[in-house]
């Protein structure tokens, strides 16, 4: 194809160099967008920018030729290519994608202290408000006060300006000093109150009100929860009850519960309800109030449970609150009674999702053999074998790495048995990167050899290139050297392509 940038030759050699070579033959518009999303990153890693360049712009759906371009554009910044990254954006057919690039590579230049550039990308832009947001915070920073707030002067949105007060305060927050961050959020709450569209101000609302707690400012915190509250019960959308349990939350954590259950009292969807509730229990617990926690977590179950289907705004984040209940009453010391929830529920994969986090709560409380009992209550293959590994990376994280090691090698001799091979590629890569992590580099280059056998049985030409780029990545890693046999496969996707 005239159009490629990858020979056969040069895809003889790299895995990386093969999955584009794939991924650019694709015939299906979204299918090579799809590939090229788990590609041009990597090339990015790398530093090869000029070759990510092409490959983005010959993506021809244009969504996503458009974001992988913003990508790259925004990697010249960051390595100081800062003109061909502007060329790059100023490409970007997409007027918002491109105002994007744009806020993200004067950004860059502002994180850098070069604040001329920043301005000078920001007066070609027609809403430069958060690139003066981000400028005024760094030199804030950095102790120029006065350059600050003249730079905030020149922000028209009030969201812009709640921002760089945010970031400003945030910046304090991680120096230690957390007196010095009470200010910008108290200019941030006065700011937030022009903002115009009701569920943003209520979200930078919460944002200010977490931060005040995360410092100590409890009742600072209480009033800014408030505005949120009072705002929030003015929406007659969908986002209204969601913020109402954000204040909730925001008002027990502030230390006032009576404002944190006379706001619950106004959310009418159980899904919502519930999750308020799980945030009080997991309160509760950290208090020592492990009974009330219990109670509180069991209520939680009794109301999800009690909605019907008509009642249920999104199936699948009430299915999702399903699983992290069933977790939860694993953490608090509830095994059997968040396995009994976690297989009450409809949807197969939070069912598996739910059962693997519990098995790594049993790891972390030691309970070996309760963990290894609840993976087998996973029916599917490749998911029993991923949790399988997450409860290694559980055994790993407790200076356990002989362990840890063994349960790999269980999965590796049973990956063979998950039929379908884009899902056994996964659980391979997953082993392979954990065995060459832990300095296993025979078994993680026995694997990978194995993964790629699997990767030239998949048919999908998408999925075959990501999981080649992902692979990629190991023996980059790793510093594996192809050898004959596996430069043998990289033929075959090779001669599939029509080289």
């Amino acid at each position: 194809m005239s159009d490629c940038f990858i020979s056969g030759e040069t895809a003889q050699n790299d895995l990386l160099d093969c999955a584009a070579f794939v991924a650019e033959r694709i015939k299906s518009a979204d299918g090579r967008g799809e590939a090229m999303n788990s590609i041009i990153p990597r090339y990015l890693a790398k530093g090869n920018v000029d070759l990510a360049a092409e490959l983005a712009n010959a993506v021809s759906e244009p969504y996503s030729r458009d974001k992988l371009l913003m990508l790259v554009a925004e990697k010249c910044a960051e390595v100081a290519d800062i003109d061909y990254g502007q060329q790059l954006a100023e490409a970007i057919e997409d007027q918002g994608i491109q105002a994007q690039a744009l806020e993200r590579i004067a950004l860059i230049e502002a994180r850098k202290g070069s604040i001329a550039k920043a301005f000078e990308i920001a007066d070609v832009m027609a809403h430069p408000d958060f690139v003066y947001a981000g400028v005024a915070a760094y030199q804030a920073a950095n102790g120029d006060e006065q350059a600050s707030a003249d730079t905030l002067d020149q922000i028209v949105f009030p969201s812009a300006r709640v921002s760089s007060l945010q970031q400003l305060a945030t910046v304090r927050i991680k120096n230690e000093e957390p007196d010095a961050a009470i200010e910008p959020l108290e200019r941030a709450v006065v700011a937030a109150d022009d903002i115009e569209h009701a569920e943003e101000k209520i979200r930078d609302y919460c944002e200010i009100g977490n931060l005040f707690i995360e410092i100590g400012q409890n009742e600072k915190a209480i009033k800014t929860f408030e505005l949120a509250s009072d705002a929030a019960q003015t929406l007659d959308n969908t986002h209204r009850e969601f913020f109402l349990v954000n204040c909730a939350l925001g008002f027990l954590f502030a230390g006032d519960s009576e404002l944190a259950d006379s706001t619950l009292d106004l959310v009418t969807d159980k899904t919502q309800m519930s999750s308020a509730l799980l945030g009080f229990a997991r309160d509760q617990w950290k208090k020592g109030e492990k009974d009330d926690a219990l109670d509180t977590l069991e209520e939680a179950y009794e109301i999800l449970k009690s909605q019907r289907e008509k009642e249920t705004r999104d199936s699948r984040a009430r299915n999702a609150l399903f699983a992290t209940l069933a977790a939860q009453f694993a953490g608090f010391g509830k095994t059997d009674r968040g396995i009994d929830i976690a297989s009450e529920n409809v949807d197969p994969a939070e069912r598996m999702a739910a059962m693997s986090q519990i098995a790594q709560i049993l790891t972390v409380q030691k309970e070996h053999e309760l963990a290894r009992q609840t993976i087998e209550l996973i029916d599917e293959d490749s998911s029993r074998l991923l949790a399988i590994i997450a409860v290694s990376d559980t055994r790993h994280a407790a200076d356990d790495t002989d362990e840890a090691i063994k349960l790999l090698d269980e999965a590796a001799s049973l990956a063979e048995t998950v039929i379908q091979f884009g899902a056994r590629s996964n659980v391979l890569h997953g082993i392979a990167s954990r065995f060459a992590k832990y300095g296993q580099l025979d078994k993680a280059r026995a694997v990978s050899k194995e993964n790629l056998a699997t990767i030239a049985e998949i048919r999908d030409e998408s999925t075959q290139a990501t999981a080649l780029a992902s692979l990629s990545e190991i023996y980059d890693e790793a510093k594996f050297e192809l050898t004959e046999t596996e430069t043998q496969y990289l033929s075959v996707f090779i001669r599939k392509g029509g080289w």
